[in-house]
């Protein structure tokens, strides 16, 4: 009887506690509701800081609790960024813009097209200037559109060429008895390399030193036309670190002035036409795009529609942090039965993945493209899995840094015959049929190892095909350029590849010349909607699981924790980029 009173006391409780956080979040929703409302004055000066992490697609959540905990703040959408600008250019009340980054959270090609829109506003007749505590290589990039770059007298700038790093596991695996079986086809598809050997292959080295001297040469060809330098120059500078102290940066001329916070907020006035005394309007951009300046008014009835692919590629639902196969189909499902939708931009951001996943919406994609015109629009990374998708569009476009290509197809299971041995373990096996098995506690039988090459060869065979028809080559002529290698996208242009360098307004535009449509606004997809349980599934009250690893592990090991355990979750052939790729 003392424990039914006490259950059912423990159930009210909980259930008039969940009544007081319902009405705490309630008060709480309605007070940012009533959040005074941001205003554009005049004369006011654009600041682009870019603190959030930069995403391809960054749908905000309708629910109450991400926005009441700032979930909805924590990325935001390229496009956006791009449509601020664009809006910027024609906006009477921003006189300039000053770009005032520390942190760039943001892949090599996002960077390189915001760059591009900036050099178009400064068309217009408007002013750019930066200013950083610190500049990294990435920012510097960016920055060095400006009119005039300030950094803090006691600040540094980074510029020093692009370098990648990748760890090699096997004396490890040999030491602690635990290794991955790794089944390839593509001598450059180098994935699971590191643990297969001590050293990098030349053919992975080749390529990596391939790619890195091309997006390199996009930086310094891009720096030598804002800075007044040649790119020899520029070379010379990096290979003599001729920026490792800000007098000799200034004196190089890769900045223009050593300045306080204050000081440059006084020339800022002075560009503005202002007396230093008065108060300089800013605004961020992150405010700007909340007044509706992140997007491109229309009222057009057509539509054009952007098809958001970013993160790994993994069968089932999908989210806007990987793909998955159930809800990229579903959208174009949906897109075909819209008879507004005039033609599709499939946006792709990623470094591949499951194969099987990545096949099946090549099949819808092969179907929605008897119906409606397909054009991919390239971002950091379109690469294996990713490229699998893309390649049978009706026409290509890439950023000149985007990395893509990785034509290949690997598998690779875990071993743990070392270690059950050194602990005194033995498997035994009993099986109905003589057809090759696999155990992880046994060793790799050369059985089992043609069986799964069979299966890999099968996968590259199809993925070549699939490019050969999509790009009207051979299969030799892609075998050729396969094999897994890595590509930017100025070299896939050459390779035949990818069509066109260009953003995604480029792909856009070109789409609606497909669909023979002039007046056109875009919507974009998949639509993405969490249940119940889905937006309670984290505590908004504790930190995420990931800061809290983090906090424990540092950042350099958390990347190497992800890395594993991206590997750990894969499911069959993969079509994955060769390596993560860092570049610094």
């Amino acid at each position: 009887m003392k424990f039914l009173r006490n259950l059912l006391a423990a159930i009210l409780g909980t259930i008039i506690a969940l009544f007081l956080i319902f009405i705490i979040f309630a008060g709480v929703a309605s007070m940012i509701g009533d959040k005074d409302k941001i205003e554009v004055k005049s004369n006011s000066v654009l600041t682009l800081n870019l603190k959030p992490q930069l995403v391809d697609y960054a749908p905000k959540s309708d629910n109450p609790l991400d926005e009441m905990f700032g979930e909805n703040d924590k990325k935001i959408a390229y496009s956006k960024i791009i449509n601020a600008i664009e809006n910027a250019k024609t906006d009477a009340n921003i006189k300039g813009i000053s770009i005032e980054i520390l942190n760039l959270n943001a892949g090599i090609a996002q960077v390189q097209a915001i760059r591009n829109k900036l050099v178009e506003f400064k068309e217009t007749g408007k002013f750019v200037t930066a200013y950083s505590d610190v500049y990294t290589q990435k920012n510097y990039y960016l920055s060095s559109v400006a009119d005039s770059l300030f950094v803090s007298p006691v600040g540094f700038v980074e510029f020093q060429g692009l370098s990648s790093e990748r760890l090699y596991f096997k004396d490890f695996q040999d030491k602690y008895g635990v290794k991955m079986e790794v089944i390839r086809h593509g001598k450059y598809k180098s994935a699971m390399e590191g643990y297969l050997a001590n050293e990098m292959s030349e053919a992975n080295r080749e390529q990596m030193e391939s790619f890195l001297h091309s997006i390199w040469a996009e930086f310094l060809e891009d720096i030598s036309v804002s800075r007044g330098k040649t790119v020899a120059e520029l070379n010379t500078l990096a290979d003599e670190m001729g920026t490792k102290n800000i007098s000799l940066s200034v004196k190089n001329g890769m900045i223009d002035q050593a300045i306080y916070a204050d000081e440059y907020e006084n020339k800022l006035k002075s560009l503005v036409g202002i007396e230093s005394d008065k108060d300089l309007e800013k605004i961020s951009v992150k405010d700007y795009i909340s007044t509706g300046k992140g997007r491109i008014k229309s009222s057009a009835k057509d539509k054009i529609a952007v098809l958001y692919t970013q993160g790994n590629i993994m069968y089932g639902k999908g989210d806007e942090t990987y793909i998955g196969q159930e809800s990229i189909i579903k959208a174009l499902k949906k897109i075909r039965k819209k008879k507004n939708i005039k033609a599709i931009v499939l946006r792709v951001n990623s470094p591949g993945g499951s194969a099987l996943a990545s096949d099946l919406i090549w099949r819808e994609l092969e179907l929605t493209k008897k119906e409606k015109p397909i054009v991919v629009s390239m971002g950091n990374l379109a690469a294996s899995g990713g490229y699998y998708i893309a390649c049978n569009a009706d026409k290509i476009y890439a950023e000149p840094t985007t990395i893509t290509g990785s034509i290949g197809v690997f598998g690779a299971i875990p071993n743990f015959t070392g270690i059950v041995k050194d602990m005194g373990i033995n498997a035994e096996q009993v099986s109905t049929n003589k057809g090759p098995s696999y155990s992880v506690f046994e060793p790799l039988t050369q059985e089992f190892h043609d069986y799964i090459k069979g299966s890999i060869d099968d996968i590259y065979v199809t993925f070549v095909e699939h490019v050969a028809e999509g790009r009207d080559m051979t299969f030799e002529e892609v075998d050729a350029i396969a094999q897994g290698r890595v590509w930017t996208g100025k070299q896939a242009l050459e390779n035949g590849l990818v069509d066109e360098l260009g953003n995604l307004d480029d792909a856009i535009a070109y789409a609606a010349s497909l669909a023979d449509i002039s007046d056109y606004k875009t919507t974009s997809y998949p639509r993405y909607k969490k249940d119940f349980k889905d937006a309670f599934s984290a505590n908004p009250f504790m930190k995420t699981k990931e800061e809290i690893i983090i906090e424990e592990i540092g950042a350099e090991n958390f990347k190497i924790y992800k890395e594993l355990q991206s590997f750990a979750k894969m499911k069959g052939a993969q079509m994955r980029m060769p390596f993560t790729i860092e570049i610094k």
